[in-house]
């Protein structure tokens, strides 16, 4: 697969990650992602993938692409055999400015990028990129894009200085140090967190820990998983593998032999790194 990202010019710098353009064969016709603290835009040009997302039984299918908030379970991928597309990766507050509705009512419900932008700019936007001359004109399109639609968002400086002292801590801060750092009740931090990322501050750390030490885990040595957990900040072994089936389904020696299966299987794939074969 070709995975192509770079970094965007300020000031959306302060709200993504890394816009990308991604195409060809996906390594597994199903991948799970496990839960991330962010955010993600996919603008689809190929032909349609599905997502099942938190506790839905059935997949649903998006054709223009979709609009994700940082999720509480891990997310079903169904791929073409052959996909393409470009994207953007949103840090946890990232994505609000360029919604017209709250976070929260976007929890574990992707919706299509249509229901957020509209159908005639969509496909405007569609058509534009899959005329580009090349995965880097089509990535400055997608930027151009978002530059025109960044909006002013209220309380997004609270969320901002409050998730970067989550990230600071690797999700192992206390909330109520959080309330008294933003000088805010409980209340109302949790309700433009809410708004701005579509969960609670507590929810949020609960997932960046999880990020985080899953991320720590090199699958081609030896893993103490008692020391793992102690390391992270968690209770003990126990609390860590019911924080691993909470966000994945998976149990951490189930992970490692699915994460070893996909590095055994497609070694220096793009994909590899964070999702799961499910097939």
């Amino acid at each position: 697969m070709e995975y192509v990202s770079r970094v965007s010019r300020p000031p959306l710098d302060g709200l993504i990650d890394d816009i990308y353009y991604l195409e060809g064969a996906p390594p597994y016709a199903r991948l799970m992602l496990p839960p991330m603290p962010g955010a993600l835009l996919i603008v689809n040009l190929g032909a349609p993938f599905r997502i099942r997302a938190g506790t839905d039984i059935e997949t649903t299918e998006y054709a223009d692409g979709c609009v994700v908030t940082t999720p509480t379970r891990a997310l079903e991928f169904g791929y073409p055999r052959r996909t393409r597309s470009v994207g953007v990766h949103f840090k946890p507050w990232g994505l609000a400015p360029f919604l017209p509705m709250p976070a929260a009512e976007l929890c574990d419900r992707p919706v299509t990028v249509e229901q957020v932008w509209g159908r005639a700019a969509v496909a405007e936007l569609r058509d534009r990129l899959a005329t580009a001359g090349g995965s880097h004109e089509m990535l400055t399109l997608l930027e151009e894009e978002l530059m025109r639609r960044l909006r002013e968002t209220a309380g997004l400086g609270l969320v901002r200085h409050t998730s970067s002292l989550i990230e600071a801590t690797g999700g192992a801060v206390a909330i109520g140090d959080l309330r008294m750092a933003a000088g805010v009740s409980n209340t109302h931090l949790a309700q433009r967190f809410k708004e701005i990322i579509g969960v609670t501050p507590k929810r949020l750390a609960r997932t960046w820990r999880f990020a985080a030490t899953v991320l720590t885990i090199d699958p081609a040595g030896p893993i103490d998983w008692g020391d793992l957990a102690c390391g992270a900040g968690y209770f003990d072994q126990a609390h860590f593998g019911h924080e691993f089936r909470a966000f994945t389904g998976l149990t951490p020696t189930r992970y490692l032999d699915v994460r070893r299966r996909f590095l055994r299987e497609h070694p220096g794939n793009a994909l590899d790194g964070w999702p799961l074969p499910l097939d």
